[in-house]
């Protein structure tokens, strides 16, 4: 199959478990040479320390990335005490150091703090755009980077177990929060240091979930790799075994209502104009609607007063 028409039929979601080691772009870069397109992108961001749920897009799917981007997002982490570093995690130099650490009891009995709409300053070593530039790109340079603090959502808190000492005498506890877009867990982990006056950073993280997204969706970048060479050995065509692994555009937009329409009504939506619902039985609207024709995602539409108005038009096959 040519790459052009490749590239026409390469359409949804993929949940990668990224690997340790590699950062997103790297992740997102090797999927599109194993799926053979060239149209991808993620919804949001893995640091290379960090593993677990990505969420990429091929196709038609990237016009849905904000909505799974705006979701709410689960992580995994373990904190180690006494020692804050430039990255907020262990890739960074250190910073500062601290004799202090913290008991259970005393970590158990500020994480409500934590809880809710919360000031966080993001990380220094971040992909905020500060003058068009990146943080992380003005802190390697040397530059000093100031980022104004700004409110995110915790919805949840906890930690996972008993903190355990590992076996170079560092004492580290392990947590999972629930929280919003543009949470950074390694800031979370700084400032719960900083409170507990004992510091610290992060030295392992997983994302376990991204909006609809969970670890039971997740696919592991060896064994597609493993499916591929599979496939190449046997004669077939690689790219098109890793299809089955792809979840339908619609997939992302989960928390959306969808309606179904005729053909026809289709047809004005995806040439960008309106469609009145009507008749007794017509459904009551309001608010954004994905529309579908024979199974088929045709368009994202605003419904208002009786009609659908188009807002996003997807091309798919079939």
């Amino acid at each position: 199959m040519g790459r052009r028409r490749r590239e026409s039929r390469v359409h949804g979601w993929l949940i990668l478990d990224k690997p340790v080691g590699r950062t997103s772009t790297q992740a997102v870069g090797r999927l599109k040479r194993l799926f053979g397109t060239h149209k991808a992108g993620h919804a949001g961001t893995l640091d290379p320390l960090a593993s677990g749920c990505l969420p990429v897009a091929f196709g038609e799917a990237t016009k849905t990335v904000p909505f799974v981007v705006d979701g709410l997002k689960v992580y995994r982490f373990t904190v180690r005490w006494g020692v804050e570093t430039d990255t907020d995690d262990s890739e960074g130099r250190t910073l500062a150091t601290s004799p202090n650490r913290p008991t259970d009891s005393e970590i158990d009995a500020v994480l409500p703090e934590f809880l809710g709409d919360i000031e966080q300053v993001p990380p220094r070593f971040s992909a905020i755009k500060i003058a068009g530039e990146r943080a992380y790109d003005l802190a390697r340079e040397g530059a000093e980077v100031e980022l104004q603090s700004r409110l995110v959502e915790i919805l949840a808190f906890e930690r996972t177990g008993p903190s355990r000492t590992d076996d170079e005498g560092n004492l580290e506890t392990e947590f999972e929060c629930e929280c919003g877009k543009g949470t950074y867990v390694r800031a979370l982990a700084r400032d719960l240091g900083r409170t507990l006056g004992s510091l610290g950073h992060v030295v392992a993280l997983r994302r376990l979930a991204v909006g609809p997204f969970g670890e039971e969706d997740m696919i592991p970048l060896d064994k597609l790799e493993e499916v591929c060479n599979r496939a190449s050995d046997q004669g077939d065509p690689a790219p098109e075994a890793l299809d089955v692994f792809l979840r339908p555009v619609e997939t992302a937009l989960d928390d959306i209502p969808a309606l179904a329409v005729n053909r026809s009504d289709a047809t004005r939506l995806i040439n960008g104009q309106p469609v009145l619902l009507r008749g007794r039985d017509a459904p009551v609207l309001n608010g954004l609607v994905y529309a579908t024709t024979q199974g088929k995602l045709v368009a994202l539409a605003e419904a208002d007063r009786g009609e659908l108005h188009p807002r996003r038009i997807f091309n798919l096959p079939g």
